[in-house]
């Protein structure tokens, strides 16, 4: 017989257990960064966060609450600190609102063998077998015009519409000797009809009548941003719910725990410097895009907070400091010796920092230093990651934003197995250690270098 939970650590697991169930739910409002942008804004609008537009004119009044979006898929939220970003500086969050999946061509109705399809892109560098087989849906955004106007909303057809099926083994079975190898032109092409099912802009059409969005006919589809999704829901799964097996956790993960740090940041009070989140788009293709960590985004925001001059913008980012949280690389059971003897992290067992001598991510001894002590400080283990010397590494928007903005800069994740599959796994225990962290991270005094 397992023992009896403690009190208090009956409430330790059903902390965790509501931020992660939490987080599957922000996930599954989420199917395109278009979406996570608008299920973060609600959350924001709902904790008394107001909207600004880059068009428009700023007056920020300390203590103030404001998002700003870029291009629909980039997102960047803050308070506004009690005093002048000159003399406090900025503690902000970043991640990304993008990952792997298969997108639209603009033109991508096709016939085949008596079957309508979709012709289709991969986005990123997604494990493409993993999308076999799976019951997909389209997601995404579309501009029409209406009376001459032009207007961009957003889509979920949210049901199975598309499923690219796997070739039998009985016509491959060379698989067994060779292993599956898929051309992402020819073998990753859904299918969503009999043939002569409608095309897709008259789908949309039909789909944005059906949902009270719009009421235009084909003609008025004029351009789209449509991307698959799995619509599996999210789920606790395992022995004693320990872990998350969802899609889109690189980087939704590191999104929501932001966003829950900066909302509970901001309801503890006043604080002396302007503490924020920033969401950028397109990680997963190398970042450059305006809405993209190697566009102006957040240096155009921090120079505008900061009150426009170069001086006080300078200032302010020399006391500054930006935590890249991005998801990280747990140990796989089955191939352990993919990581680097000692940097081996493991599902619920806290943080990562993630380092690499050459750059590719942010992280060096002062900004892990400081990251280091936040967690000891709140009795957050931490872990460490980096990639074996005989494997290349990937990146994140960390050593894109310093460079940018010039801020001093940390590359942390939380532990997860699947990354970039169509559906992930990381642990449920890991989540709320997370949020507290960073919230801890935005209140925080920054050491002088």
């Amino acid at each position: 017989m397992a023992a009896a939970k403690t009190g208090a650590g009956i409430g330790i697991v059903l902390a965790m257990s509501a931020a992660a169930r939490d987080l599957i739910n922000f996930i599954d409002a989420s199917p395109t960064p278009y979406h996570a942008v608008e299920t973060s804004k609600a959350r924001l609008e709902e904790a008394g966060f107001s909207a600004l537009l880059e068009a428009d004119s700023w007056d920020l009044d300390p203590g103030a609450r404001h998002y700003v979006v870029r291009n629909e898929g980039s997102l960047a939220a803050f308070v506004v600190g009690s005093t002048p970003p000159a003399e406090s500086g900025f503690r902000f969050i970043g991640a990304h609102t993008d990952s792997p999946n298969l997108r639209l061509k603009p033109r991508p109705d096709v016939t085949a063998q008596g079957l309508r399809q979709l012709a289709v892109e991969p986005y990123g560098g997604l494990l493409l077998h993993t999308w076999l087989d799976r019951d997909l849906s389209l997601a995404g955004r579309v501009t029409l015009r209406e009376g001459g106007a032009l207007r961009t909303v957003l889509l979920d057809f949210g049901r199975a519409l598309l499923r690219i099926p796997s070739l039998a083994i009985h016509l491959n079975r060379e698989i067994r000797e060779q292993g599956l190898q898929l051309n992402p032109q020819q073998h990753a092409v859904p299918v969503m009809g009999m043939e002569g099912a409608p095309p897709i802009a008259d789908l949309i059409a039909m789909e944005l009548s059906a949902q009270g969005i719009a009421q235009v006919g084909a003609a008025g589809i004029q351009a789209y941003d449509l991307m698959t999704y799995d619509v599996q829901p999210s789920a606790l799964a395992g022995l004693d719910e320990a872990f998350i097996q969802a899609p889109r956790l690189d980087n939704l993960a590191s999104c929501h725990a932001g966003l829950c740090a900066l909302l509970d940041s901001a309801a503890e009070g006043a604080s002396d410097a302007t503490r924020g989140i920033v969401f950028y788009d397109h990680e997963e293709v190398g970042s450059r895009s305006a809405g993209g960590a190697g566009g102006s985004f957040l240096s155009d925001l921090l120079g505008r907070i900061a009150g426009g001059s170069h001086e006080a913008t300078s200032r302010a980012n020399a006391r500054s400091m930006l935590v890249s949280a991005d998801m990280a690389h747990a140990v796989h059971p089955n191939y352990a010796d993919r990581h680097e003897a000692g940097h081996r992290p493991g599902l619920g067992k806290g943080p990562v920092l993630k380092l690499n001598a050459n750059q590719s991510y942010a992280s060096d001894a002062a900004t892990a230093g400081h990251f280091t002590a936040l967690c000891g400080d709140a009795g957050v283990p931490v872990q460490h990651f980096v990639t074996r010397s005989d494997l290349a590494c990937g990146g994140t928007i960390g050593p894109i934003s310093a460079a940018r903005s010039g801020i001093r800069t940390v590359d942390v994740g939380n532990p997860m197995l699947s990354m970039h599959s169509c559906r992930e796994m990381a642990g449920t225990a890991d989540v709320a250690p997370m949020i507290q962290v960073l919230r801890s991270f935005l209140g925080s005094p920054i050491p002088r270098s």
